[in-house]
């Protein structure tokens, strides 16, 4: 870790309801490292959720999913909606496998109905629940500032000194507005036949700044698998331990953590980089610490056949279940900032419950302050300014007024990002039409959303392994579609 100057940061978050600022810490030349997490406990099973209130007449909710369902747009999927304190909507839907495919034992077995406390692979969700929440801790400690140069953390993303590289800061990486390329390059052997995460992170530390950093919105894992490792080093701790420790269980999220491929116990066997589903007998016995229990992967939704680089791929044309999705995280060993996370409903509502208190400055067990909240879930792009928030409602508002669905971004070239969560941008449909730009959330590409509104209190998971069934639309209109007839149950924002 290089030494850096001392800074101080500020930064101006617009909220619904007001406007907060939050400012940083002076850094000291020499900053210390956070404490490592003690050594956690075995991943097992486990399966309570909180109780749901009723009382609000969600049928149009339940008829979107169904008729999804019926129309083979997803093989299944799990609701759960949050409103004022409670949990006020939580159903499962179709099927968590499909009748035939490969079951625990790896051949093929009838199909297994969708439930409740079904864990998901979160995808790009892992950016704003896990390294995030991490990255902000630390920013917290005085120990990152987000206009800092990212080379002052990990100097090998600059070891040429290049000016153009020299330009991009955290605040880039966190908002996507640095100008790197989008995914490493998956071509030849790396991380195919074993783990290599230090590859992965040589090959993102390497990364084409193919856009002039500040200037434009271009999403890429890249940027995330660097702000996870900056959480490595300064912590010291390995990403998936950090996180287990600080984020999580602080929030009471039991159900959720990364799956990483050499921590997996009881009877199993790895392809690869992937836990192979191959005659599991019933599982009883006891994990150590710091390992996850192959009884999880009864209650993990799969997702697709692995199709990673046939020939050089040992595990290619295999379905995936229990080990992440995406490639890049697969190839690091299933743990890195960009994915890799599994979670419930349950537990993405228990985080966002925890957020919105905490954002409300009700008591909350959410691991950060109410400041740094109000300044990750506000528009912070380079350039940002409170008018941008409000020209964007008027915008998608004018739009419902003349009967059109409102655009993404309610204004052509102007995209809003948080500190890793969305707000105005081509990804931002989950937000449906009702909830106003200024909520905020995110999505995964194997088909699951969380979208958290704090004007309303409420907040709306979707959790679908839409890809498990080739030709799958993405989960985004659909997510979008129930948040509408969430806010019209709820009664809120009338169009």
């Amino acid at each position: 870790m290089s030494r850096w100057r001392i800074a101080r940061v500020c930064a101006v978050g617009l909220l619904t309801l007001g406007v907060l600022s939050s400012c940083g810490h002076p850094v000291p030349d020499a900053p210390p490292r956070a404490v490592p997490p003690a050594p956690s406990a075995a991943v097992t099973p486990g399966t309570s959720t909180a109780a749901v209130t009723p009382g609000t007449d969600f049928t149009a909710v339940s008829r979107l999913m169904q008729d999804a369902v019926a129309a083979h747009r997803l093989p299944g999927a799990v609701v759960q909606i949050g409103h004022a304190g409670n949990i006020v909507y939580r159903h499962a839907f179709g099927s968590r496998k499909l009748d035939g495919e490969p079951g625990l034992n790896g051949s093929p077995a009838p199909a297994e109905p969708m439930t409740e406390d079904t864990l998901f692979d979160l995808a790009s969700l892992t950016k704003s629940v896990a390294t995030s929440t991490a990255l902000f801790q630390l920013y917290e400690q005085g120990l990152v500032r987000i206009d800092e140069p990212v080379q002052s953390y990990l100097p090998e993303f600059n070891p040429a000194h290049d000016p153009r590289r020299a330009q991009v800061t955290l605040r880039m990486l966190l908002t996507h507005f640095s100008g790197i390329a989008g995914d490493l390059s998956l071509d030849g052997p790396w991380g195919l036949d074993r783990p290599a995460k230090d590859e992965g992170v040589r090959r993102a530390l390497a990364a084409w700044v193919v856009f002039e950093p500040g200037t434009v919105f271009h999403y890429s894992d890249i940027n995330f698998i660097l702000v996870g490792a900056i959480v490595e080093n300064i912590t010291g701790a390995p990403l998936d331990s950090y996180i287990e420790e600080h984020v999580f269980a602080p929030l009471g999220m039991a159900d959720t953590h990364y799956l990483p491929v050499d921590k997996v116990c009881g009877p199993h066997r790895v392809r690869g980089t992937a836990v192979a589903l191959d005659g599991y007998p019933p599982w009883v016995g006891q994990c150590p610490a710091g390992t996850w229990s192959t009884k999880l992967l009864a209650r993990i939704a799969p997702t697709a056949l692995d199709e990673d680089t046939p020939g050089l791929n040992p595990d290619y044309g295999f379905p995936l279940r229990g080990t992440v999705h995406d490639p890049t995280a697969r190839r690091m060993g299933g743990v890195s900032g960009s994915a890799g996370v599994f979670s419930t409903v349950d537990d993405l509502g228990r985080f966002a419950q925890a957020l919105l208190d905490g954002l409300a400055g009700r008591p909350s067990t959410f691991p950060l302050k109410q400041s740094t909240l109000a300044l990750m879930t506000t528009p912070q792009q380079p350039g940002h300014t409170p008018e941008q928030l409000v020209a964007a409602n008027a915008a998608a508002r004018q739009a419902l007024r003349t009967g059109s669905e409102p655009n993404h971004p309610a204004i052509a070239g102007q995209d809003l990002r948080g500190f890793g969560w969305d707000i105005d941008t081509p990804h931002s449909r989950p937000r449906g039409i009702l909830f106003p730009v200024g909520s905020f959330g995110h999505t995964g590409f194997t088909g699951v959303t969380l979208w958290i509104d704090p004007g309303s209190d409420t907040y709306v998971v979707v959790l679908a392994n839409v890809i498990h069934q080739r030709g799958g639309p993405p989960i985004t209109g659909l997510s979008g579609a129930v948040a509408t007839e969430a806010a019209r149950a709820l009664r809120l924002y009338r169009n």
